[in-house]
């Protein structure tokens, strides 16, 4: 799951692809699209949000008033300063070249410090920020889709024992088509979600017009009322409140596919009023009949309505839900780009639209892992208590992070960035500890689901770094061997052999077996050498760099920005400008293929080793992930302890 705010969209390129927005029809298309994409999360939220937050709010005294003014007024400001100043009029404008989200401010923030012990702890966070939106991610398909299906209950209570089953079967459904691409039905998303948010807002006009008095919650006062007359009553309301501004990391994630402006118009002008307006309706609703707390959201709308409804917010839930797969899979690519997670296969399912991927192993755990929580906690109640605290994580951890970038990247001294966050940080951490109070009604989950991400990104990043380390000091360097090569040059064959290593510094490990077991060298041999920039995309001007070792040899280094898929031969193509002869049939590439096996002594435990050698072994082969010709390749086999 960001922009900059006095910016028109003519004068932001979308670091995407999609260029510069030159015209009104572009800039609609957009605005259109991110309504679609980046609001289904927040659009969907009426569903449960208020009912859950009156549910906790109601002791003894039952739904009063002043509760419901009280709980408004938090909601309603919650969506002002959380989403709208914190969001929309800060975070869009940290933008990673064109790019947002907590993995591209994590980069950014990285590049702005350096190398040094803060380093380290910004890519902590990114880790924790990373996981945690995993946890994301396999919480709003299920609460999403059954808090729109159990609109059916009100039909008829004989609907109640369908509502799992239908659920699990949309479900189903919904992850089967991911490897078709999202492409085609993409172009449906913003319209759909335009009737959602017309239909959410118009619902809501005549209860409000019945009960004006719910116009009081617009004043904050209502808020610091009910908090200080409801003590702990209150901050575990805040849990609940917190399930309205669910999905605001959505605005910043999604920066680089709509840009800036598109993003905030359609915040302020069609999804904030209309959110707004639905909630106040709910609260209206429950003012004049408290009974209806068990579905306000449904009860606003006619008997013969209901059915239409229950269909276009399941349809609404769908969307949301393919908004947050579709994130996980582009946090994955950049997981994987930037060395936190191992190397797994990723499809391209559009051929004009580069950020159109299927992952198929992450499909596979998410669809398990939503199906598992669908079934054991079997009601959008008993699951809103386990969502919030993985959003509220993410949203402390970004907080964080802005920190850094406003204070290194935009240059304002500590104390201002700190005085401009801290408001943001203090009111995040609130609603992260009400949060927590859940952790034992299901809250588990999602700390659980983040705890494992986390701990495969450490141990894949540590134990990368151990055998990069571990390799180098076994390796031979790189220049002696060209030097003694050009002196007593063994048996030539015609061809060029391009050879991949990571360490350009060193002679490959394929290199060195090739003339160990073969005995022979080819006419021209080159050293290559692929680099993940802490950019989101690197231009052609800037991708190669070649560098002459001798007659012979030559080093070269590809550059790709961490949300790009490596593609080699399209690549060494360009390198025919700078004067490069390359010609794809008559080049073997050479890499080597590493067997891990647990040593002695590592900087690692025993059961992190292997949790390591797991992982490499379901890494995905370099030559499907960086595109090289299958025909093409030689794997050097090879033996590593770790």
């Amino acid at each position: 799951m960001s922009s900059q705010i006095a910016i028109t969209a003519a004068e932001t390129p979308a670091a995407n692809g999609h260029g510069e927005v030159h015209s009104t029809a572009g800039f609609k298309a957009l605005m259109l699209g991110s309504i679609g994409v980046v609001y289904g999360d927040i659009g969907t939220s009426p569903l449960y949000a208020l009912r859950e937050a009156i549910v906790a709010a109601s002791g003894s005294d039952g739904v009063t008033t002043q509760a419901i003014l009280g709980i408004l007024s938090l909601i309603l400001w919650a969506l002002i300063i959380v989403v709208t100043l914190k969001y929309v009029v800060i975070l869009l404008r940290a933008d990673n070249n064109g790019e947002g989200g907590t993995l591209a401010l994590m980069a950014l923030a990285q590049r702005a410090v350096g190398n040094g012990k803060g380093a380290a702890a910004i890519v902590l966070l990114g880790i924790i920020s990373g996981a945690l939106f995993y946890g994301d991610a396999v919480l709003t398909p299920a609460l999403s889709v059954l808090s729109a299906i159990e609109g059916i209950k009100l039909v008829t209570v004989r609907f109640e024992h369908y509502v799992v089953p239908l659920t699990v079967i949309i479900l189903i459904v919904l992850f089967a088509v991911q490897s078709r691409g999202t492409a085609r039905v993409a172009a449906f998303f913003g319209p759909v979600m335009c009737v959602w948010f017309a239909v959410i807002a118009i619902a809501a006009v005549p209860q409000i017009m019945r009960h004006p008095e719910v116009l009081l919650a617009l004043n904050p006062l209502h808020a610091v009322s009910f908090m200080t007359h409801h003590g702990v009553i209150g901050f575990v309301t805040l849990g609940a409140v917190f399930l309205a501004v669910t999905g605001a990391e959505a605005l910043y994630a999604d920066l680089g596919h709509f840009g800036k402006r598109p993003i905030q118009t359609a915040w302020l002008y069609i999804v904030l009023p209309s959110l707004a307006l639905n909630y106040m309706g709910q609260g209206a609703l429950l003012i004049g009949d408290p009974k209806a707390i068990e579905n306000p959201f449904f009860l606003m709308f006619p008997d013969w309505a209901l059915i239409p409804m229950v269909a276009l917010a399941a349809l609404a839930t769908v969307i949301a839900s393919q908004a947050v797969i579709t994130g996980a899979y582009s946090l994955t690519r950049t997981a994987i780009q930037l060395g936190l997670m191992p190397r797994f296969e990723i499809r391209h399912t559009s051929e004009s639209h580069s950020g159109q991927i299927y992952i198929p192993r992450i499909n596979l755990l998410l669809f398990i892992s939503v199906i598992l929580l669908v079934l054991l906690f079997r009601s959008s109640s008993a699951l809103a208590s386990a969502y919030g605290i993985s959003v509220t994580g993410t949203m402390v951890v970004t907080a964080m992070m802005g920190f850094v970038v406003i204070w290194r990247v935009w240059k304002w001294s500590a104390a201002a960035a700190a005085a401009l966050i801290a408001p943001f940080l203090f009111l995040d951490l609130t609603f992260l500890a009400a949060n927590l109070l859940k952790v034992f009604e299901g809250g588990w989950v999602p700390l659980a689901l983040g705890g494992i991400v986390m701990l495969l990104m450490y141990t894949w990043r540590r134990g990368s770094r151990l055998l990069f380390e571990k390799s180098r000091k076994l390796e031979f360097p790189l220049a002696e061997l060209v030097a003694m090569l050009e002196k007593r040059p063994p048996q030539r064959v015609p061809g060029t052999a391009v050879f991949l290593t990571s360490d350009p510094e060193s002679a490959p490990t394929a290199l060195m077996h090739s003339l160990k077991h073969y005995k022979v060298l080819h006419e021209k041999n080159v050293i290559l050498t692929i680099e993940t920039a802490p950019t989101p995309r690197i231009d052609d001007s800037e991708r190669i760099r070649m560098e002459q070792l001798s007659e012979t040899f030559s080093k070269l280094t590809l550059r790709f920005g961490f949300m790009e898929q490596p593609n080699v031969p399209r690549t060494l193509a360009l390198a025919r400008k700078l004067g490069w002869q390359f010609d794809i049939m008559a080049t073997s590439f050479f890499l080597s293929r590493r067997a891990l096996k647990p040593a002695a002594h590592s900087g690692m435990p025993r059961w992190q080793d292997h949790l390591f050698i797991a992982l490499s072994r379901s890494s995905n082969d370099a030559t499907d992930y960086f595109q090289i010709p299958t025909g093409r390749v030689v794997e050097v086999g090879t033996q590593v302890t770790i």
